[in-house]
C-alpha cells in the first residue's frame, strides 16, 4: 500500500460533512489530520467526534502544518485565497466548485499550481457517475459522431440554498445558480463536446424570488445557512446561449426558483451519428440502425451514487502518481472565463465576444 496522505480540511460545513468527510475518514491511504473553520467550535466538535488531532480557526495555521493536501469547502470567495496559500506552502489542493469567483482569481490559482509543481483540482463530481462515464466512452469511441448542438440546465421550482447567507451574497458567491449549478452541467456538456472554445455568449439573468416566503420543495435548499435579514443580490434564473469556434452551439438554463412543473436536471447533445437526452438521471440515446430509427436505454446503476467520493479517490490516485487528472487548472480557468462572459452579457444586455 502507498503511504498515507495527511489531509487538512478548511470549511466544516454541510458539503464537507456530507460529501467529503465520509470518503476521507474511510480511505485506506488518507489520514484526516486537521480541520479548520472560522467557527472554532464547529471544527473542534468535528475533530473530537472523529479523533482528529488538530482543529484551528485560521487556514494559514492549517497550511503551515505537516500536510500533504488541503481540501477547501468554504464559500466561493475564499477558494482562490486558500488554494494559493496552500500551494505556496507545498500542499496539493482539492477545492469545491466553482474554482474561483472570477477569471483573475482562477488564473492566479493556475499560476500558483504551476509554480509549486503540486496538484490543483476543483470538484467535478458528476463526471464520475455511471451515466456520464458511459457517455464519455460513447463519445470517445465515435458512436455519436460530431457533436454540433445541445441544451443543458438545472432548474428548480423552489430551491434557493441558504437564503440571505453566503450563497445569495454576490461578494461571497460570485453569483447565483449560474455559477452554483452551472459549473456542474456546463462542465459535462463541454467535456463531452471535446472542450470547444467559446466564441460568443449571450445571457439574461433575473431575480424574481428574493422576497418569496414559499417553503422550499428541493432537498438541495438545505445547503448553506439562511439568514432572515441577509443579502440577496444574485440572480435566481439565468438563461443563455453559447456559440463555439468549431461551429457548435449550446443553450443553457439554470435556476434556483421558477414557476415550472418540477425540479429537473438535463443535458441533451446532438451528434451526426447519434444524440442523447439525460433528464433526472434517466438516459436515452437516439440514432439509427439498419435503416431504422432506434432509441437505446442503457442499463446503468441506479441512485444513489457516491460521485463526490469517486472524485476524491481520483484526487488521491493523482497525488499518489497512479493516474493523470481528469480536471486541470486550465480547465478551471476556461470554465470561469465562460461564466464571467455570460454574466457580462446579462449585465450589458447584449451578446459578448471572447
Amino acid at each position: 500500500m502507498a503511504r498515507k496522505l495527511r489531509v487538512g480540511a478548511v470549511g466544516i460545513g454541510n458539503i464537507f460533512r456530507s460529501c467529503h468527510a465520509p470518503t476521507w475518514l474511510k480511505h485506506p491511504e488518507v489520514e484526516l489530520a486537521a480541520v479548520c473553520d472560522i467557527i472554532p467550535e464547529r471544527a473542534q466538535a468535528f475533530a473530537a467526534e472523529h479523533g482528529i488531532a488538530k482543529a484551528v480557526a485560521d487556514y494559514r495555521d492549517l497550511a503551515a502544518m505537516d500536510l500533504d493536501a488541503v481540501d477547501i469547502c468554504t464559500p466561493n470567495l475564499f477558494h482562490s485565497e486558500i488554494a494559493v496559500a496552500a500551494l505556496a506552502a507545498g500542499r496539493h489542493v482539492i477545492t469545491e466548485k466553482p474554482d474561483a469567483i472570477n477569471a483573475a482569481e482562477a488564473r492566479r490559482m493556475a499560476t500558483a499550481a504551476e509554480a509549486s509543481g503540486r496538484v490543483l483540482m476543483a470538484m467535478r463530481n458528476n463526471r464520475f457517475t455511471p451515466h456520464f462515464q458511459f457517455l464519455r466512452r460513447a463519445v470517445t469511441e465515435g458512436q455519436m459522431g460530431a457533436i454540433y448542438a445541445g441544451r443543458v440546465g438545472w432548474i428548480r421550482r423552489r430551491g434557493i440554498p441558504g437564503r440571505g447567507g453566503w450563497f445569495t451574497t454576490k461578494s461571497l458567491s460570485g453569483g447565483g445558480p449560474l455559477i452554483d449549478l452551472g459549473v456542474h452541467f456546463l462542465d459535462l456538456a463541454l467535456w463531452l463536446m471535446g472542450n470547444p472554445t467559446p466564441r460568443t455568449l449571450s445571457a439574461s439573468t433575473y431575480t424574481a424570488f428574493a422576497t418569496s416566503s414559499t417553503p422550499a420543495d428541493s432537498a438541495h435548499a438545505a445547503f448553506g445557512e439562511a439568514k432572515a435579514a441577509g443579502v440577496f443580490d444574485v440572480e435566481d434564473l439565468a438563461i443563455g446561449f453559447a456559440r463555439f469556434s468549431n461551429g457548435a452551439a449550446l443553450q443553457l438554463e439554470f435556476s434556483w426558483a421558477s414557476n415550472i412543473d418540477e425540479e429537473a436536471v438535463f443535458l441533451e447533445l446532438r451528434g451526426t451519428r447519434a444524440g442523447f437526452i439525460f433528464r433526472n438521471w434517466k438516459l436515452t440515446l437516439f440514432g439509427e440502425t439498419a435503416g431504422a430509427l432506434v432509441d437505446i436505454a442503457p442499463k446503468l446503476p441506479k441512485l444513489p451514487y457516491e460521485q463526490h467520493g469517486a472524485f476524491l479517490r481520483h484526487f488521491v490516485d493523482v497525488v499518489q502518481g497512479r493516474t493523470e487528472p481528469t480536471i486541470r487548472p486550465e480547465h478551471g480557468v476556461a470554465m470561469i472565463d465562460l461564466l464571467t462572459g455570460l454574466y457580462a452579457s446579462a449585465e450589458q444586455g447584449h451578446e459578448v465576444s471572447l
